[in-house]
């Protein structure tokens, strides 16, 4: 493998992150000023420009043709998996973390239904540009519904807002040009990253004999999702605790909706979708979905041991990955424990939990 492509592949990685968060930090500041609550700023400012990286990559391997198709649905669907299992999981090892009742409400449903219609798009192999423009459309929705909702925020949650980021200064014109020019900025690298790195995967998928899809589904899907990665674990850590959560559940609404969405329809034949997303990766990324819904529900709370679940499953997720790109011989032992003895168990214990906090409120 040339030792040039790999090193731009490492700087395509620096490039996107260093981007991400010039772009976050000048977009956070101007939204900060207009005096968004910390969970809207999660789910739409924050969430939005850390999945910058994925919108760079994802549109630039559609363009790329075939290879790069692989490449834009396995960063989407590996990026929304790493993002809950990984993220997620991390985070709340780190500090508990308690959940919103808008989010249990409103927005996680819409992350499992949006979720659900990417697997039923993909059923026919592909994501047309039609399905593209629906797509892009649901981001653009749910955009205008979160600033209308921000609109009529409560002065309970202004004090949360001024408690979690204290009181902002006025932005001076010389302010906004600032932050307008560190957006802009931010873009230049992601986009240039976007098209080293996507340039070096598929180029080291060649040579190492592993498929494109693999490729997304891990090495890029971890390394676009490095902004989450840092802004979670330290909102986290800073009992900004909405901006942790919201950070996740918004990005992957925006991979779905705003990164393929806007892939597939600036491809000139839409995005191609190969059989093995659709019966595996897709309806395991459904799953880690819909998993969200009893744990948030049980407690309001994502407690340790369920960020060590969470965490637990996103190792055996890889693992499953690469024995299947080596052919490794304990791949169906592996799938067979998975499918029939350490899911289910999981399914019940969370039922449990739920049911638990559900007795314990009517006792109340």
């Amino acid at each position: 493998m040339n030792i040039t492509i790999l090193l731009l592949f490492v700087l395509g990685l620096v490039l996107l992150v260093v981007g991400a968060e010039i772009l976050v930090r000048g977009a956070s500041r101007l939204a900060a000023a207009v005096g968004i609550s910390p969970l809207v700023i999660g789910l739409t400012v924050v969430a939005f420009g850390t999945s910058a990286p994925e919108m760079a990559v994802s549109v630039q391997s559609a363009l790329s043709g075939q290879a790069g198709a692989d490449v834009a649905i396995g960063n989407v669907v590996g990026s929304n998996i790493f993002n809950v299992l990984f993220i997620l999981g991390l985070s709340a090892m780190i500090v508990p973390l308690v959940v919103s009742q808008q989010l249990i409400r409103i927005d996680v449903p819409v992350m499992i239904g949006v979720s659900i219609l990417l697997y039923l798009l993909a059923l026919d192999g592909s994501i047309s540009r039609l399905n593209g423009l629906l797509l892009f459309g649901g981001i653009i929705a749910y955009t205008v519904f979160a600033i209308l909702k921000g609109r009529h925020e409560t002065a309970a949650i202004e004090a949360e807002y001024r408690q979690g980021f204290g009181d902002q200064p006025v932005v001076t014109g010389k302010g906004m040009l600032m932050n307008i020019v560190g957006i802009i900025a931010g873009l230049i690298l992601l986009i240039l990253g976007a098209r080293w790195l996507v340039d070096g995967a598929i180029v080291m998928a060649r040579s190492l004999g592993i498929s494109e899809l693999i490729i997304g589904l891990t090495i890029v899907a971890a390394g676009t999702s490095l902004p989450e990665v840092a802004t979670s674990v330290i909102a986290s850590i800073r009992g900004e605790r909405d901006i942790a959560v919201g950070n996740i559940v918004g990005s992957n609404m925006f991979n779905i909706l705003a990164v393929l969405g806007l892939a597939a329809t600036v491809a000139p034949a839409g995005v191609n979708v190969s059989a093995a997303a659709v019966q595996f990766d897709i309806p395991v990324m459904v799953v880690v979905a819909i998993a969200c819904l009893p744990i948030f529900v049980s407690g309001h709370l994502i407690a340790r041991w369920e960020g060590c679940l969470f965490f637990a499953y996103y190792i055996a997720y890889t693992a499953y990955l690469i024995m299947t790109a080596t052919q490794y011989g304990w791949q169906q032992d592996f799938e067979t424990a998975m499918l029939f003895f350490i899911m289910p168990l999981t399914v019940i214990t969370l039922l449990v939990s739920v049911w638990r906090v559900w007795a314990d409120e009517q006792v109340r």
